[in-house]
Formats: structure tokens, C-alpha cells, sequence
């Protein structure tokens, strides 16, 4: 007789369901801890004692710093994977542009672990090796390259530039100092996500 069990999906282990659950949250402090300190300033020990640990026990799981961080970077990129799927179907590609700007604004002033790396920074150096990472962010480039070719065949953006330079334009926003310039000066979130928004789209606009 047929097992029952055949088509069901595999059941991982007590074991194995709490060795991904303290990967993951080793995960998230680390990139948390990414996003307020910066990849040369945060320690393997800060990850460890965030998530309440020994740093014997966080080797368990990954073999060094640049490995922790280049889980973050791919763990960041899932983020925004999941953010592009869940728009809403009836937006044009305009307005899912203008989405995708005001979620890397948003990112960016809760501290949270940036989309892009500083071009000579430690950590896209770390990187230059993970294939997750860059299979992934190769994926969210075809995506939005997408919207912004859909978007300047309707007259939405200027065709006299590069999808790929508007996309840079896009993408250089997650990494821009205004909208940290313009905390330290006062301004609401609210309005520093607008400002930036209105100067950086506003270029780009047909």
C-alpha cells in the first residue's frame, strides 16, 4: 500500500527547526546591528551577546564575520524581493517606482542595514564573493529595469537616459546622506522622505 506521507513536504527535526530559528535571529541582530554601527565598526561579540549567546555557539552556524554580513545582505534583499511581490497588481510602473523610492527612504532612516554597500566599503568586498547575494540583487535589477522601460514607453520618465542610469538614480537614494543631513537639521521623516523623493524623481519625470 501506498504511503500517505509521500506527498507531504519533509518535517524538519526539533533539532533542525531550533538551529534555523537562533540562525535567524542571529540574522536579524546582526543586521540591525549592521544598520546603527556599520560593518567595520560591529563586532562578532555585539552579535552574539544581542542575540544571547556565546560567540562559540554563532561559529556554529557561520564561519566569520564577512559570512554573517553577506547572510544579511542576502537576508535585506529577500526583504525587498518580498516588498516588489506584494504591490499592489493595479499600480503602473510609475507609481511602483515611486514605492520602491519611498520604501529605500523609509529603510534608510530607521537605521536599518542599507540595500547597497559603499562601492570600496569592507563589506561589498566581503561580497564580491557570495553568489546568493548577487544572483538575487541581478533579479531585483531585471525586475525594476522592467518598470522603468514600461514607464518611459508611456512618457512617464525621460527616454533621453539609460534605464540603467535611472535605476542607479533609484538605487543611490538608499545610500544618499540628505535624508540623515536633514534629521540632524529637525525636518519629520515624513517630509525628508517627500523632499527626497520630489528631487530625485523629479529629474527623472518626462
Amino acid at each position: 500500500m501506498a504511503c500517505m506521507n509521500t506527498l507531504s513536504p519533509p518535517r524538519h527535526s526539533f533539532k533542525a527547526q531550533m538551529h534555523r530559528a537562533r540562525e535567524d535571529a542571529i540574522v536579524e541582530a546582526a543586521s540591525r546591528l549592521l544598520g546603527e554601527k556599520g560593518f567595520e565598526t560591529m563586532t562578532v561579540d555585539e552579535v552574539a551577546g544581542a542575540v544571547g549567546i556565546a560567540k562559540a555557539s554563532l561559529y556554529k552556524h557561520f564561519s566569520g564575520k564577512d559570512d554573517l554580513c553577506a547572510a544579511v545582505m542576502v537576508h535585506v534583499v529577500g526583504r525587498l524581493q518580498r516588498f516588489l511581490d506584494e504591490l499592489p497588481a493595479g499600480l503602473s510602473a510609475l507609481q511602483r517606482l515611486e514605492a520602491l523610492l519611498h520604501w529605500l527612504l523609509a529603510l534608510q532612516l530607521g537605521d536599518e542595514t542599507p540595500l547597497l554597500p559603499g562601492r570600496n566599503s569592507a563589506l561589498a568586498q566581503a561580497l564580491r564573493g557570495c553568489d546568493a547575494y548577487r544572483a538575487s540583487m541581478q533579479g531585483v535589477h531585471a525586475r525594476i529595469l522592467g518598470w522603468i522601460a514600461e514607464a518611459q514607453a508611456d512618457a512617464k520618465l525621460r527616454r533621453d537616459l539609460p534605464p540603467e542610469v535611472l535605476l542607479c538614480a533609484l538605487l543611490a537614494r538608499a545610500t544618499d546622506p540628505m535624508p540623515a543631513l536633514l534629521r540632524e537639521h529637525g525636518h519629520a521623516d515624513s517630509q525628508i522622505i517627500d523632499w527626497a523623493m520630489a528631487t530625485c524623481l523629479g529629474g527623472l519625470v518626462s
